[in-house]
């Protein structure tokens, strides 16, 4: 039986902090039921042990999964794999730290029965308040101009808990481009660029040490990438199928063509079976087998749909 619920940890270096995190998480974990849950563990090319570590600390888990990335590609590359991966209806990426209170997820879970995305909060209005006054003014800088180039009224993109239902989760990772720490803002801007529901959820947290996020050098590189978010044309490879074609029907054929983390993008009147950018290929034989067309199509043309992961 396929779990309800998949956790995406990224993880880069952090074989001394997965342990904290598994005991903040374990007692949430037990309540909900860890046969119903997913753990899926991206090591994203570290040079310790961390890999090693996930296997010991979550590989009693009914569904878990590992995976590690050959190099240190960011954090964005790490949450677009281990969604592509993901079998839960609902996908909550955290930290593996769980500085958010894991004893909030099923808030989470509750929020996404009707609602596409569901990122954590730590401020809904004003700002967050970190450990220091200078990280604090820092953060409220920077979230002024991820509004000012974005356009987004959310407090804070940055928190490392974000809900998604599945199928829109699917989509937003085939769009977005960003591998590193500035994918959280990407992702929130294509919500809004395809009319998905977002609603933030307040949640609490700690702030644990120990992080990979060196505050001047990502925060430089998240800006440049912030910066030309509005400039990026989002287009992917289709393939354009009856409305009556079944996730069931394409399945077998993407295991065939070898793709994964695919979603169809559903209207009345056709279904575009949505392609990684490196998936038109495999998309000729898709198209062949059920009677499509591979095209290219735009990001205007993918929204206001029904989401389904294949």
């Amino acid at each position: 039986m396929n779990p309800t619920l998949s956790l995406v940890i990224p993880a880069y270096n952090e074989a001394e902090r997965l342990a904290v995190g598994y005991e903040r998480l374990w007692p949430t974990l037990e309540a909900m039921d860890p046969s119903t849950v997913e753990v899926i563990v991206i090591d994203d090319g570290s040079s310790d042990d961390t890999l090693k570590r996930a296997h010991e600390i979550y590989g009693h888990l009914e569904h878990a999964l590992f995976v590690q990335q050959p190099t240190n590609l960011g954090k964005g590359a790490a949450l677009r794999l281990g969604i592509a991966l993901a079998r839960g209806i609902y996908v909550i990426t955290v930290d593996a730290d769980m500085a958010i209170d894991p004893r909030q997820l099923p808030d989470v879970v509750t929020a996404l029965h009707d609602c596409a995305v569901v990122p954590g909060s730590r401020a809904l209005s004003g700002d967050i308040k970190y450990d220091s006054r200078l990280r604090t003014f820092a953060g409220a800088a920077f979230n002024r101009l991820v509004r000012h180039y974005t356009g987004t009224t959310l407090r804070d993109t940055q928190c490392g808990c974000k809900g998604l239902q599945l199928g829109p989760a699917r989509l937003l990772a085939l769009l977005a481009m960003i591998d590193g720490f500035a994918f959280d803002v990407e992702m929130l801007y294509l919500a809004d660029r395809l009319g998905l529901s977002v609603r933030p959820l307040l949640v609490t947290w700690q702030d644990v040490g120990g992080s990979s996020v060196r505050p001047g050098h990502d925060a430089w590189s998240m800006l440049r990438d912030i910066r030309g978010l509005k400039k990026t044309r989002y287009e992917n490879p289709v393939v354009e199928l009856p409305p009556s074609v079944t996730a069931s029907d394409v399945a077998p054929l993407a295991k065939e063509a070898r793709l994964h983390g695919l979603v169809i993008a559903r209207n009345d009147h056709d279904a575009l079976l949505v392609l990684g950018r490196d998936g038109a290929l495999g998309g000729l034989g898709i198209a062949s087998a059920l009677g499509g067309t591979l095209r290219t199509a735009r990001l205007d043309e993918l929204t206001q749909r029904r989401y389904e992961a294949v």
